[in-house]
């Protein structure tokens, strides 16, 4: 049933986000971005993890040059697997490649870094609830990582794709903060 829900949710989101316009979605980059950069979790941490964010998702290249900028050592996930991930460390963009999906994922050469050695990551979503449940898109790779990381979770969204309610099923994991271009919501 659960399982059902969320294939439609999916959907809508989908839908919803073709209707998006690149201005507004450049704003809301750049807001998200910025309510980040201020966070006291993204400040701190001196190890973080960041998607690459797709044509139809946040623009995180910004996220990552920041945090390289600032010295922070900077994961990557890498998909090695149907379902399963890994974290590459990244000393710069050139260290992308397209990977298993066609999404730029850290080169073979790039270190792993191990789940304990996070101290902040950054998880994308299609939406999410304001208390931290997301909806990712339907592979299980994060949630199986996200079993093994004791780091903050912080999800960015458009503010345009939070919804109230999100089904949820045992394996999903609920985020630490909500970070949207209007505000961070700390669940």
């Amino acid at each position: 049933m659960k399982k059902e829900e969320k294939r439609r949710l999916r959907q809508q989101i989908k839908e919803c986000v073709e209707g998006l316009s690149l201005e507004y979605c450049s704003r809301s980059d750049e807001g998200i971005r910025t309510r980040l950069w201020n966070t006291r979790e993204y400040q701190d941490a001196q190890t973080i993890f960041c998607y690459v964010g797709t044509s139809k998702e946040i623009d995180t290249v910004p996220i990552l040059l920041h945090a390289l900028k600032q010295g922070k050592k900077v994961g990557v996930p890498k998909c090695i697997a149907p379902g399963v991930m890994e974290v590459g460390q990244i000393l710069g963009m050139e260290d992308l490649v397209p990977g298993l999906y066609g999404i730029r994922e850290p080169g073979e050469y790039c270190p792993l870094l191990k789940p304990e050695e996070l101290e902040l990551v950054i998880v994308p979503c299609l939406a999410c609830s304001r208390d931290g449940i997301r909806l990712g898109y339907g592979g299980g790779y994060y949630d199986r990582y996200l079993e093994k990381v004791k780091a903050p979770k912080a999800v960015l969204c458009r503010e345009k794709l939070l919804r109230d309610h999100i089904p949820t099923e045992a394996h999903d994991r609920k985020m630490d903060l909500v970070i949207t271009e209007e505000l961070v919501t700390f669940c």
